[in-house]
């Protein structure tokens, strides 16, 4: 499928476990090729902003790394499986409504069905990014393993997934970080 008229160029869906540096990579992709050319989108975004409207929570405190937000998270885990059962685009289409940018990065790709809408509707423009990183680079970010969190689907839905496009190793050598984005910013930079 070729890209929709106006829509992207290339969309990039990135996944890992808690800590892995997800949003680290997304962010800094983004501030070297330019908010005017790459959008961070996040599914977690229109989760988080319709659970929020839903329960008579505050919306915003459910954006930021709080305990208020932790204190959330199962119910907002199972609220959101819910929602993707009964509808699994439900969150991407609300989160790439009137998105301009060519590139779009999704953070927090988290499940096959996040992939499957998206190479439904952007076909070989979605390329998958898998970033890893060692559980002790991720204790040293402040991971510590939660039951019902981190062996529930939206940590484990793409643990078989299989062939990545692109893989991201993030254990905290910034000199190897820093190649891997040189190649995958080289080839973003070939789509556009």
């Amino acid at each position: 499928m070729a890209p929709l008229e106006g829509g992207p160029r290339l969309v990039l869906l990135f996944s890992g476990k808690r800590k892995s540096g997800k949003d680290f990579v997304t962010e800094a992709l983004q501030s070297r090729l330019g908010a005017d050319t790459c959008a961070v989108l996040r599914i977690s975004r229109p989760l988080k902003e319709q659970y929020a409207q839903e329960h008579g929570l505050n919306f915003q405190r459910l954006l930021d790394a709080s305990t208020y937000k932790e204190a959330y998270r199962r119910d907002m885990i199972t609220w959101g499986e819910q929602k993707r059962q009964a509808d699994p685009g439900f969150f991407c289409r609300k989160v790439v409504h009137g998105v301009p940018q060519p590139v779009w990065l999704v953070s927090d790709t988290r499940r096959m069905s996040d992939i499957q809408w998206f190479r439904e509707a952007y076909g070989s423009v979605a390329q998958t990014v898998r970033v890893v990183a060692s559980e002790q680079s991720r204790q040293q970010r402040g991971w510590v393993f939660t039951p019902g969190v981190d062996d529930g689907e939206s940590e484990c839905g793409l643990d078989n997934f299989g062939d990545f496009d692109w893989v991201i190793e993030n254990h905290g050598d910034p000199q190897r970080l820093e190649q891997q984005l040189e190649k995958l910013i080289e080839f973003v930079r070939s789509r556009l």
